[in-house]
């Protein structure tokens, strides 16, 4: 018997169904979705955690994206670089895990299950998305490891070019500042709480002596990306200008 039947309360055909993928061997998608920590709390599970194939799934995932962008654009190293990156990081992994909705189908420990929304639970579905990758690519081959991820993956880069977002947001806050209205932003720490080991700051971005937005972070440099993420959602501004050169020499401008 599969191990997949012992746990039919979480209904991993309808899991299937969403990424329209039929597994041969049940086993991989569960496998897929155990942390490390369920184990801890259920040393009779028949199956091993998903870290093995999260370190597989997170090479064919970059490498499908790396050929994609390779076969399809001119654009200098540097430059394809920096999308491919925008579309194999952790915050766009936890994205589309969380469009496929992933999180009901975990198997995590009971202190893991209550972190709900937070960073540590963002960080888990990234790693659960690359072992999705790494199980499909083991139960289905390349050709639907590849279809799956130009599916999920792909599918956003004309919104990463669109918008900048191969960019961090510090970096595209300033780009945008000077490139609308001539000024360079700066970031003040506006209060500062909690022991050393933890510490907690709030910190403002300006345009000149304007506050546009605050942010908070564990360090200056975390409050100061959330600040600047906050401020190009107030200001709404475009990404930077991008000359995009595709492979048929045509080239398109996203501003």
């Amino acid at each position: 018997m599969q191990i997949v039947e012992q746990y039919k309360e979480k209904k991993f055909k309808n899991l299937e169904d969403r990424i329209g993928i039929k597994f041969n061997n049940s086993n991989y998608i569960v496998q897929a979705l155990v942390h490390r920590s369920y184990l801890n709390e259920n040393r009779d599970f028949a199956l091993g955690h998903n870290e093995r194939l999260e370190f597989l799934g997170d090479a064919v995932l970059e490498l499908v994206i790396t050929e994609h962008l390779f076969e399809n654009y001119q654009n200098p190293e540097g430059e394809l670089t920096n999308w491919r990156a925008a579309l194999v990081n952790a915050k766009m992994c936890a994205q589309i895990a969380s469009e496929i909705d992933m999180e009901p189908y975990l198997f995590l420990s009971h202190g893991e299950s209550k972190d709900a929304g937070t960073k540590a639970r963002e960080y888990i579905l990234a790693k659960v998305m690359e072992s999705l990758i790494g199980a499909i690519y083991v139960d289905q081959g390349w050709d639907m490891a590849k279809q799956f991820i130009l599916r999920w993956f792909i599918s956003k880069l004309p919104e990463v070019l669109e918008k900048g977002l191969w960019m961090d947001p510090k970096s595209r806050f300033q780009e945008s500042a000077q490139e609308i209205i001539g000024i360079t932003p700066t970031y003040k720490v506006i209060q500062e709480d909690g022991p050393d080991h933890a510490k907690e700051f709030i910190v403002g971005v300006y345009l000149d002596k304007e506050k546009i937005a605050e942010g908070h972070g564990s360090s200056k440099q975390e409050a100061q990306v959330n600040a600047a993420e906050n401020a190009l959602e107030i200001k709404k501004w475009p990404g930077p200008k991008i000359n995009i050169i595709k492979q048929d020499t045509k080239s398109e401008y996203f501003e």
